[in-house]
């Protein structure tokens, strides 16, 4: 069996992004290592509750079979035009020195022996600040480690015909949409297909325990909240299938490890 360490952003992005394919490498066997760039909160310990998402993001690994989650310690940086000033006892991700935040993630992926990365596309998915660090941050590390590294994506003409829908029905707005013609990867980029069907109903339970996100204000949360209340049978064609992208790797595969 092999060790796969997962970097994420936020809590929550590993349920969006990588959920079923985190089940499916822990239901085989393998040591899945959840690791999380920020904390996902705003306002550092100043918080009324500084490690709520935190205690959610175990609950979602708990869902997944995932049983060991580790923080890097930083804050979200939030997504808009304004990067506010680092919140007491935080450093916001986009202000960490990166040599030492790619550093951190080194010691894990060496204590842990791990034999694969994940991190993020090039673009950060879908352009979040906090993304595209992790995606330097994931590169940095495979560069110290020399650990064979993946980047989670979506292919970018399903963004767009996915946004094209959510549009229409009001979920998204329409500058989300011209901005998605950017966003994630190309199709023909793709090297990894993995098929998450069996573990849709553990990535939607893994999502559900996300509970200040999905239960917040926003179109993305009303959004989270439709999904994880349709039923498991009823989603899994939309989203049956996860993707990476291995670098400098020509080879289609469905499978990671």
């Amino acid at each position: 069996m092999g060790t796969v360490v997962a970097l994420n952003a936020h809590p929550d992005d590993e349920s969006i992004f990588m959920g079923g394919t985190l089940a499916k490498l822990a239901a085989a066997g393998h040591r899945v290592v959840l690791v999380v760039a920020t904390d996902g909160m705003m306002r550092g310990d100043d918080e009324p509750d500084p490690r709520q998402r935190l205690r959610e993001l175990d609950a979602a690994a708990t869902e997944l079979g995932v049983t060991e989650v580790r923080w890097l310690g930083y804050a979200d940086s939030g997504h808009g035009r304004d990067l506010y000033p680092d919140p007491p006892g935080r450093v916001r991700l986009v202000r960490a020195d990166p040599d030492e935040a790619a550093g951190a993630l080194a010691a894990v992926i060496r204590e842990t022996a791990s034999d694969l990365l994940i991190g993020y596309d090039p673009a950060g998915g879908y352009g979040h600040r906090d993304h595209i660090a992790v995606h330097r941050i994931a590169r940095r590390a495979a560069e110290l480690t020399g650990v064979r590294l993946v980047e989670a994506t979506v292919p970018r003409e399903v963004a767009v015909r996915l946004l094209t829908v959510t549009t229409r029905l009001r979920l998204t707005r329409g500058h989300d949409l011209d901005a998605a013609r950017t966003w994630f990867t190309p199709s023909a980029e793709i090297t990894h297909r993995i098929d998450v069907r069996p573990f849709v109903a553990a990535k939607q339970r893994a999502l559900g325990a996300h509970r200040s996100e999905i239960n917040g204000p926003g179109r993305a949360a009303r959004l989270m909240r439709i999904l994880r209340r349709l039923p498991a049978w009823l989603i899994a064609p939309m989203v049956r299938t996860e993707h990476f992208v291995e670098h400098g790797v020509d080879q289609r595969s469905d499978y990671l490890l």
